[in-house]
Order: structure tokens, then sequence, then C-alpha cells
């Protein structure tokens, strides 16, 4: 009995290890690779707060207990999407962090008159409807074939990429050096760097390229004085998010309706960063995993206010981040929500990681993020364009996609509702791709038998020439040109023919 009991746990155990995700590495390689997430995202989770609550007039002092909180929300959140517990927690390796889809939205309601306590009400309330509705989230995923998925994927490289030259350039646009030759200079070292690094034939170091580039641009940057460490020993060591630091919440109705609308368009963003990071890890997604996911989401958001934190979502700079390292274990990420948390405990160690240049943030994120964009395309070369109208779909959903990033006040003159869901690039590609797969391969109705005109050149083409060189009988088999009578039949390259 007990050798049965052994056994089946030792399958249990081999059949757990055969997810991409659940690999488990030493201590030393999870916490460094978790590191670099932590760095990768670093700015883009600080940023919220910074805008919200400058916004709301608050001094240096509350907008640094602002950012503790986040950092300290965002890696419990981490912690219980790569982790999981029955029902929440889709168990990948996804970053989470305060949803750059509301900053808007808050700012409004801020200005509104309702203040920082009418953010935090809505949120919550918003939040609790939207764990509500996540079912509804999580029955898509037979409307996600690789034609919207490599769409997505794509879509989101392409919308960071703004992300990455602002870094780049030196992430302040009101800064007098703000696009100077030396901020894009550094950013270019960084990139150069990575890309050396990466050519190593060490495994680790390659793994590793991100941090290691981050830390020498950052030496660079100490070297030419432009990295300012001076303020890292200014204000508390330690320090716990006191709940409600600002006052109870605010619940006001327009607020939440306003909300409301972000929870959605979280929603749609982190289902398909979800199916998109499944892509890349080459897992296993189904609707209960994203159900799963979005739950986690949704629970983080609805408590974040309690600790001075806003909207959870993935962070999508993340999943490029574990397309080039190729690092697909979720204790990784774990291991960064863990320093996430350290951080929003230990103000001085954020200040340390806050010193970090920008533009060495940027030239690390033309890497990352064209990866994703990269991997999107690697995707795409899977879909199927003969007789159909998947091109259409890919071309119409990315265009419009780029649409916000290319003109980002395109949506000014739209009730704002509107301009919530759309100004987003993600949430545009990703609506018009499942319209669009649903319309032309799902309501077949009306579709033309006749392959589209928008695929026209994408099939092979033999030409009269070739023709001409085979019998009948010949065949190509295994990689091999088989002539009628059985024999293969020797194969120059071009080059070769020409030298003849």
């Amino acid at each position: 009995m007990n050798l049965k009991k052994k056994s089946a746990a030792t399958t249990a155990k081999r059949t757990s290890s055969n997810r991409p995700e659940d690999t488990r590495l030493s201590i030393g390689s999870t916490f460094a690779y978790g590191f670099q997430h932590v760095l990768t995202m670093y700015g883009g989770i600080i940023a919220p707060p910074l805008i919200i609550g400058a916004a709301a007039g608050m001094n240096s002092q509350d907008i640094g207990l602002l950012i503790a909180a986040c950092l300290f929300v965002g890696g419990l959140a981490t912690i219980l999407q790569t982790v999981g517990i029955p029902f929440f927690g889709s168990q990948l390796p996804l970053v989470q962090g305060v949803s750059f889809a509301g900053v808007s939205t808050m700012v409004a309601i801020v200005h509104g008159g309702g203040g920082i306590q009418a953010v935090f009400g809505s949120v919550i309330v918003a939040s609790v409807i939207g764990l509500l509705i996540t079912p509804l989230f999580s029955k898509i995923i037979r409307f996600f074939p690789p034609v919207v998925t490599g769409t997505v994927i794509t879509t989101i490289g392409l919308t960071l990429m703004p992300v990455a030259a602002n870094w780049a350039m030196g992430g302040n646009n009101k800064a007098p050096n703000y696009g100077s030759v030396a901020n894009i200079g550094l950013a270019a070292a960084t990139m150069a760097i990575v890309l050396l690094l990466s050519k190593v034939g060490s495994a680790a170091i390659s793994r590793l390229s991100i941090l290691l580039a981050m830390v020498l641009g950052t030496v660079i940057a100490v070297i030419f004085g432009m990295a300012d460490f001076s303020k890292v020993g200014q204000g508390e060591i330690v320090a716990f998010p006191t709940p409600f630091a600002f006052g109870p919440p605010v619940f006001e109705v327009a607020a939440i309706i306003s909300m409301l609308i972000v929870i959605l368009v979280t929603l749609t963003e982190t289902s398909a960063d979800i199916i998109a990071v499944g892509e890349i890890v080459d897992t296993k997604v189904d609707s209960r995993r994203i159900g799963d996911g979005l739950r986690a989401d949704m629970l983080s958001s609805a408590i974040s206010p309690l600790f001075n934190s806003f909207t959870q979502s993935a962070f999508a700079q993340n999943v490029g981040l574990v397309a080039i390292t190729g690092v697909k274990s979720r204790f990784v990420v774990s291991a960064g929500g863990l320093i996430l948390v350290v951080l929003g405990l230990l103000p001085i160690l954020g200040r340390v990681v806050a010193a970090v240049p920008t533009p060495v943030l940027g030239g690390a994120g033309v890497v990352l993020f064209g990866t994703v964009a990269a991997s999107g395309i690697r995707t795409l070369a899977k879909v199927e364009y003969k007789n159909n109208m998947n091109l259409i779909i890919v071309a119409a959903s990315i265009g419009f996609g780029m649409i916000p990033i290319a003109a980002p006040s395109f949506y000014d003159q739209f009730p704002s509702w509107f301009g919530t869901i759309f100004h987003s690039g993600i949430s545009s590609a990703a609506v018009m791709a499942i319209l669009l797969n649903l319309l032309f391969n799902h309501l077949r109705a009306g579709n033309t038998e006749n392959q589209s005109v928008f695929v026209a050149g994408t099939e092979r083409i033999v030409t009269e020439d070739d023709l001409k060189c085979l019998a009948d009988g010949d065949r190509y088999e295994g990689g091999k040109l088989i002539d009628s009578d059985g024999k293969e039949v020797p194969v120059k390259s071009s080059n070769k023919a020409d030298e003849h």
C-alpha cells in the first residue's frame, strides 16, 4: 500500500514538473533573476503614484508613502498570482503592479473634488464587481486562436516601445537634458552591453544580460556624473504601510462607474497577458487558469486601497523579460514579488533601485519590448493565411492598436468611457482582433469561397524553369529530392550553380 502511495506521489511530482513554469532554480539564481524582473518594472510601478500624488497636491513625503505602498501591494499581488491558492492565481510568471490604464481616470476623480479617498473608494467597489464578472472573461479562451494571440502579443511589444524611448531620453520631458545625446548615448551603451552579454557563451551570463547591463550602465552613468545617489540616505529606513493613511475611502457613484470601465480594460489586458505568457512559456492556458489569474488580479485590486495603493494588473514588459531570458519559472517571479514587498517595507532599498538612471532602463527596454513583439511575430508565423481572411485580421487589428500610440490625442473628443477603453493600444488591438476573428472565422455566412485579395502573394509559386528540371514521378521526401527511380538527386546551392 505504501509503495503504491509512493509511486502515485512520484508520478504526481513528475507530472507537475512537466510544466515549464514549475521549474525550480537554485536560491541564488532565483533571486538574481527575480531582481532583474524588479528592475524591469520598477519605473512602471512608481510612475502612477507619482502622477496621482502630484495631482492630489501631496508633498514629497506623502508621495513617497504612496510609492512604498504600491511596491508592497504589488509584491503581495505578484506572489498571489505566481504561487496561487485555490481559485486565485494563474501560477504563471506574471509580475503584478499598479495598472497604468486607470491613471488618467484617477487623476480626473481627484480633480473632480473627491480627492484621493474617492479614488480608493471607486477602486474597491469596481474591483469587487470585476471579481464577480471574471467567469465571463475566463470563457473567452476559445476566441483567442494564434491569429488573435499573435496579434495581441505583437501589439504589446509595439505599444511599449514609446515607454522605452521616453526612458532612453531621460524619462522627464520637462528636464533640460531630456533627449540629450548623453542620455541617448547612455541608453545605447546599455543596449550594446545587453547584446554583447547575450552573445557570450555562458548561459548564466546570457540570461542575466539585462540585470548585468543595468548594473554596468549605472556604473558608466556614475563615472560620467549622470547618476545621483545623494537622496538614498534621506527618509525612513523601515516603514510598514499604514492602513487608510489618507483617511477612509469615499464612495461616489460617478467615480465608481468611471473606475469600472478601467477594470474592464484591466481584465481585457490581463487576459491578453496571461495568454501571451502562456504562449511564450509554451504551457497550457485554459479558461480555468485565466479565471484564476483574473480573480487574483481583482482580489489584489480590491484590497490594495486598504494599504493606500491602486488597481493591480499584469506588467507586459516583464513578459518580454521571460521571452528574452528563457527563464520560465514562476518561482523566479515569486522571488521578485518578495523583493518588492521588502522594498515596500524598506524605503531605503527602494531609493537605491530608484537611483538607477532612466536612460539605462530605456536601453534595456528597447531589447525587452522588441522581444515581446518578436514573440508575437513568431506566433503569427504559425497562422494559416491561405483561402481565409486572417491576414486582414492581423493587419486591421495591429493598425487599430497603433492609432493611440501614433496619435495619443486621437480619442480626446470622444466620450471619456470610450477613450478609457481604446486609449490603450493593447485593448484596442485585442477588441478588434476578437471581433474580426468572430466575423470572419466563426460567422462564416457570406464569406467568399475564393481567397481574399488581401492574401495575394502569400502562396508559394513555382516557375516553369523549375518544372522543366523535374520528371514525372519525382518527389520530395525527408528533405531530399528523389527521382522516379527512387534515387536521390543531388541539390546544389545557388552559389555553386553560379560558379559553374
